[in-house]
């Protein structure tokens, strides 16, 4: 049965939805001290013994009392005999009467008995009285305190060797669909690598969580009830992933509904919005969205919150920022929008480019520095305007990044192991835009001037005729046709797709690699629009060899590394030029200064050889322009 209409839910239902849950903190359980350490307490912990429990030297010296010494002076020193003394170590008892200590260094030994002193002592000083620092019967800390490591020494130092404290939900997962596998060796046509749960179960242990993970269930009503009756048993909350949209095998809400009572189905997130709220057995269960952005923003916005209520705290919080948007990003006016982004410092400010927006795009969250919130019923955030952003990274890490933005090529991620380095691969002429706004650092281009034949001055010369820029030699290259292994079509030449039968897949817009194909098409006189998919859009050239490799396109242009990448075959087109454009004033920047020094190190020039199709006769070699 098909889930026809999934409705778009407030994300103010959440709130809602927990107050339907009613009480949810888990009962308390007895720790040890020692093993409490992020743990929220349950009870307020007070003071067994005072810390001190006597009146303890804070130095070295000798014990008096401050009453005897006040005639003490330089001029007229003061002889103290024993019993009128006695010494004592930092922490031995100040016995009575004596109430001060003098420091070693200020007393003048005359023998074994006798003591000189040339200045008076106040009363109490030098001593840790008792309780000075936690009196007996005081509250050291409250309930529902995370325990940090100071607090864990000031509730031993009060005397406690056991605290009461939440204990750790049981979170069960269980993952759905007759697509998923657990072993990389059973990955073929159908079949897909279940990673969610182990995403689940990560994210379950930073919110102080027991993650269990179930055996993946197949789509089949009666095994995922049974699953569900199962783990609803064992524990103290359900995740139940995938299987909550609108398609033929999609029963998770049907099966929940059976056991329990659903709350709501739809939130107005994107992405997220197949998620599930609903109860059973008195216990929380939450369907969340399969693809792996969609379940990451649905555990976030539900399941996070959801465990800081059950362990007694809230949600850790993680840092806004306000960064200037780079481009505009577009929104509908049916959902709240969590769009990643990358962040980096340029000119003194934040700048942030917004990353793929696909709910599939596990890896733009493994790129993304932050995350920028779109408000339902907005149109969306037009580039340049100031926006808070979520932090994912620290604003220490991201601030010392060098912020690359522009052309693609493998050895973006080469430089990105060796450097700290924020990319976002928006093509050269994005690039060139990103530089004239001041928003990035460094733009590799490969712009071909047709005039000339030429690669890259002509380009800073046009968009950059008044300021003093910098070509960073970065590899040649060679771009052409990527054809599958074997090349089954027998494909020879750019000429091929003049016929119209061959699928294309093409690079963005603006990308040097997309000029140069129009280019090309345009000298061999043929019509773009008579080629299937060329209107079909790629960001990187992994990502049109991956469409090819896959069958989804019969030729692509790229280069020839990330086809040798791939296994694909390739007819070699074109030589280029692949450069790092730059303001000449920041050739003196310590991060331009380290890429310049890697571009220029063997072990950099034998990595890119591995690769195959890179030459590097000139690469790190400053062009001033």
């Amino acid at each position: 049965m098909r889930n026809a209409y999934i409705p778009n839910h407030d994300l103010s239902e959440i709130d809602r939805y927990f107050a339907f849950l009613g009480d949810l903190s888990t009962e308390g359980e007895v720790l040890p001290v020692e093993q409490a350490l992020g743990r929220v307490l349950k009870s307020a912990v007070y003071a067994a013994l005072c810390d001190p429990s006597y009146n303890a030297a804070a130095m070295d010296g000798i014990a008096v009392s401050a009453e005897a010494t006040k005639s003490a002076t330089e001029r007229a020193p003061l002889i103290l005999k024993r019993p009128d003394f006695c010494y004592v170590n930092t922490g031995n008892p100040v016995p009575d009467p004596f109430d001060a200590v003098v420091m070693i260094e200020d007393v003048g030994v005359l023998d074994d008995d006798s003591v000189r002193l040339t200045a008076p002592a106040a009363p109490w000083q030098h001593v840790r009285v008792k309780g000075e620092s936690i009196v007996q019967g005081e509250m050291i800390l409250p309930s529902r305190r995370r325990l940090r490591p100071v607090d864990v020494a000031a509730i031993f130092a009060g005397g406690n060797k056991t605290v009461e404290v939440y204990r750790k939900p049981l979170v069960g997962i269980i993952t759905t669909g007759d697509e998923m596998v657990d072993d990389p060796a059973l990955i073929g046509t159908g079949k897909l690598m279940e990673s969610n749960s182990r995403l689940f179960g990560a994210l379950i242990e930073t919110c102080g969580g027991v993650p269990r993970r179930y055996p993946t269930v197949k789509d089949d009503p009666d095994a995922l009830r049974a699953v569900l009756l199962q783990a609803l048993a064992d524990c103290d909350v359900v995740l139940v992933n995938a299987g909550s949209s609108a398609g033929t095998k999609d029963y998770a809400r049907s099966v929940i509904g059976s056991v329990g009572e659903v709350f709501l189905h739809g939130l107005a997130a994107k992405p997220g919005k197949p998620t599930i709220l609903a109860r059973a057995a008195h216990k929380p269960v939450v369907g969340i969205p399969g693809y792996p952005v969609s379940a990451y923003i649905a555990f976030d916005l539900v399941v996070r919150p959801l465990l800081a209520a059950m362990t007694g705290g809230v949600p850790s919080d993680r840092p806004s920022v306000d960064a200037t948007l780079t481009r505009s990003v577009v929104s509908s006016l049916k959902n709240t929008e969590f769009v990643r982004v990358s962040l980096g410092k340029v000119n003194g400010k934040l700048v942030a480019t917004p990353l793929e927006r696909g709910a599939a795009q596990i890896m733009s969250l493994v790129k993304a520095d932050g995350i920028l919130t779109v408000d339902r019923y907005s149109e969306g955030v037009p580039g340049g305007t100031v926006v808070p952003v979520l932090l994912q990274k620290p604003l220490s890490v991201i601030e010392n990044n060098l912020v690359v933005i522009g052309s693609h090529d493998l050895i973006i991620d080469v430089i990105g192991e060796a450097l700290p380095v924020t990319s976002a691969h928006v093509g050269s002429m994005g690039g060139i835009l990103a530089l004239q706004k001041g928003e990035c650092h460094i733009a590799p281009i490969h712009l071909l001037d047709a005039a000339s034949g030429t690669y890259n001055l002509e380009a800073v010369r046009t968009y950059f005729p008044d300021r003093k820029m910098a070509l960073i030699k970065g590899v040649g290259r060679t771009q052409g046709l990527m054809l599958p292994a074997g090349n089954p079509k027998g494909i020879t030449s750019l000429a091929d797709l003049a016929a119209g039968t061959l699928r294309f897949a093409n690079r963005q817009r603006g990308s040097g690699t997309r000029i140069l194909t129009d280019y090309l098409l345009a000298e061999e006189g043929i019509d773009p629009d008579r080629i299937p998919g060329y209107g079909k859009e790629f960001a990187t050239h992994l990502a049109v060899g991956m469409a090819v490799e896959s069958g989804n396109a019969d030729v692509g242009m790229g280069v020839g590394s990330a086809a040798n990448c791939l296994g694909l075959d390739f007819i070699p087109l074109f030589s280029e030029a692949y450069d790092f454009l730059l303001d000449a004033a920041l050739l003196d920047d310590p991060r331009v200064k380290a890429l310049i020094d890697l571009l220029k190190s063997t072990a950099f020039r034998q990595k890119l050889l591995s690769f195959g199709d890179y030459t590097t006769p000139h690469t790190g070699e400053v062009v001033l322009c």
